[in-house]
């Protein structure tokens, strides 16, 4: 399941603006994402893991029969998409199998939790795609500079970055973002409170990341929008690991105490497969994602990247399972429509939205029956 997370969703999406922009090859992007992704899972991959584990189903933890089912079956779905060149939406797929197996089981739906992902999944296309027009419709906008608005939305983007918490930077119990271990550490919470404090060094931050964008475009406006592109891909493959490796590792978080097995080795050995899959399968939806759905430039790429950055770390704050599919495609459809909807293919994206509706209920009816069926057999 990993491996086909690193071959489509993970893998691909995050870069696809930048090598729609010709900011880097197909083959490079592949290697920098495996690499990133596996990074984001070890720090981030907390939360998404443990929700997918342990919060889908009420009153009936997974077995190891189930969670071998959900698994096979969400991952010859995401699979059949990778190879296909349609990206299936990861978290639709693995949300529906795990509910599946978890009813077959016996165990009850968390409609909490499902109200929760369901205004994540809902809302992603609104805010993503608009968020992504509008930051398009602003670059473009000849009253306003470049030498100003992209400097303003690296700031942004610096206190964005200011704020993601890192399993390094917590405690034993927990994480901490960079903000508020500054903070502590300079005494500012101590001297102005806990909120204050984080505001000063996220500012302070987001003011550097502007200072630092601003120079770059005064010499060379091309190489310092290419630059910024490629650090927000960064940004991105990162939180992708952290969010995705969730839907492969989480339903072995109900069997860990019977191996003796720690969640951060679980951690790492799914980070591993979003890296091989990366390395060996992301190429063919790179190239379908930047290519395929919209004939990106530097400035629409940075328009479809932000938002995706933003939304996905909600996710890993709130563990709610959300697929880069489906983030990525509507922020690259809000900034291509920004030019009047030149290069986004109607076709393409209509096949997609269908499969996107459809792995859901399709992961849900497949892992219910064959573990019914599996149940009866045995």
């Amino acid at each position: 399941m990993a491996w086909a997370i690193g071959a489509g969703s993970s893998g691909a999406t995050p870069f696809a603006p930048a090598v729609g922009a010709n900011a880097i090859s197909v083959m490079r992007a592949g290697f920098v994402v495996g690499l990133l992704g596996l990074a984001g899972a070890v720090l981030q991959g907390q939360n998404v893991t443990e929700a997918v584990g342990t919060e889908l189903v009420v009153g009936q933890p997974l077995t190891a029969t189930a969670a071998t089912i959900g698994l096979l079956t969400a991952a010859g779905l995401v699979a059949i998409g990778v190879f296909t060149g349609y990206p299936i939406a990861t978290a639709f797929t693995a949300t529906g199998a795990v509910i599946g197996v978890g009813i077959a089981l016996g165990g009850g739906p968390a409609w909490a939790k499902y109200q929760e992902i369901a205004a994540l999944w809902v809302l992603t296309p609104f805010v993503g795609g608009g968020t992504a027009y509008a930051t398009a419709r602003l670059l473009r906008d000849e009253r306003y500079p470049e030498r100003v608005v992209v400097p303003l939305l690296a700031a942004v983007v610096g206190v964005i970055v200011a704020n993601i918490e890192f399993a390094l930077l917590g405690s034993a119990d927990g994480s901490a973002s960079v903000a508020a271990t500054v903070g502590e550490a300079t005494d500012l919470d101590a001297v102005a409170g806990d909120l204050v404090g984080v505001a000063l060094v996220s500012l302070a931050i987001g003011v550097a990341s502007a200072a630092v964008l601003a120079r770059e475009m005064r010499e060379d406006a091309d190489a310092a929008q290419r630059h910024f592109l490629l650090a927000l891909g960064v940004l991105v493959a990162f939180s992708a690991g952290g969010s995705q490796v969730g839907l492969a590792i989480g339903p072995l978080v109900p069997l860990l105490d019977d191996v003796s097995l720690p969640l951060w080795a679980l951690l790492v050995g799914g980070g591993v497969g979003l890296l091989v899959g990366s390395w060996t399968g992301a190429p063919r939806m790179i190239k379908a994602l930047a290519q395929d759905y919209s004939s990106l430039g530097p400035r629409r790429s940075i328009a479809a990247l932000i938002p995706s950055f933003a939304i996905a770390q909600v996710a890993v704050a709130f563990g709610v399972p959300v697929s880069f599919n489906e983030i990525i495609v509507s922020a690259i459809v809000g900034s291509g429509y920004a030019a009047g909807g030149s290069g986004v293919s109607r076709r393409k994206m209509g096949y997609t939205v269908f499969a996107w509706a459809g792995s859901l209920t399709l992961a849900f009816a497949v892992s219910y029956g064959v573990f019914l069926a599996v149940q009866a057999v045995l």
